[in-house]
């Protein structure tokens, strides 16, 4: 039994020293044996469920899932606070450096007009901030690690800032098209069908990105339809005393053409 006070309200300090015991050499033997690659994972799906109660609109959902993202912070802080390299403090005289350096319209004396111009001068800091001396590495500042989607529309705004853009969203379709025709000729094996597929991937999201149109959310509103709709087709074949998978190709199409109506 850990010496730990019990309270009625923790605050950061706690979690802090929870996760130091936690970590210590007789604390949990699994937390001990984690590593940030191990925890890696964990860290992403967290982060996916805070957008998840943002999207509910749910405040004691987002408390929960905040202090589940938070606890990975502490976890990795704690990580490096075991090797000397550095420690929560550190971290956060980071952030708060960069938010000082990064707002000079409300730490300096730069002035503003709009909300534009202070992107723009956000952007302008972070290529000094980072030593960003091309466009190029610019570009590959962009996290790797970013899903496919968000990662491409985020190159191609930066692309679009030198002026290396469609005029159009019409433009950009038009490359949706031409990129589907490469793609069809790699299906009959003239070329690279993996890398076709990527470059019709990115076109589509150039032309989302000119229609203002997020194309992960629009992507993850069509899974959602999917799903409505093909419970709409388990529901009928189910009213019909039939299973989905029991049924011919041409009958799922007609259940779906069904549930398409319900919409």
């Amino acid at each position: 039994m850990v010496d730990f006070e019990q309270k009625e309200q923790y605050d950061f300090d706690d979690l802090l020293r929870i996760m130091e015991i936690l970590r210590a050499p007789d604390g949990c033997m699994w937390d001990r044996e984690q590593d940030h690659q191990s925890i890696r994972r964990n860290f992403i799906e967290e982060t996916y469920e805070v957008c998840e109660a943002i999207d509910e609109q749910d405040a004691d959902h987002l408390k929960e899932e905040l202090g589940d993202v938070l606890l990975q912070v502490v976890f990795h802080t704690q990580m490096e606070k075991e090797k000397g390299v550095f420690d929560i403090g550190d971290v956060a005289d980071g952030v708060c450096k960069k938010l000082i350096f990064r707002h000079p319209h409300i730490f300096g004396t730069v002035k503003v007009g709009s909300s534009a111009e202070i992107l723009e001068n956000w952007d302008a800091l972070k290529r000094v901030e980072k030593h960003q001396e091309t466009d190029t590495s610019a570009l590959d500042s962009v996290a790797r690690s970013l899903p496919g989607l968000i990662r491409a529309e985020k190159l191609q705004k930066k692309a679009a800032k030198v002026g290396f853009d469609w005029e159009n969203a019409q433009g950009a379709f038009d490359k949706v098209s031409e990129e589907a025709d490469e793609l069809r000729r790699a299906m009959d094996g003239d070329g690279d069908a993996g890398e076709e597929l990527g470059d019709l991937l990115f076109a589509v999201v150039n032309v989302a990105r000119h229609l203002k149109v997020d194309p992960e959310r629009a992507l993850e509103k069509t899974c959602n339809k999917f799903i409505s709709r093909f419970a709409s087709m388990e529901r009928q074949a189910r009213d019909a005393g039939k299973t989905l998978s029991g049924l011919p190709l041409d009958e799922l199409d007609a259940l779906w053409e069904r549930a398409k109506g319900e919409a």
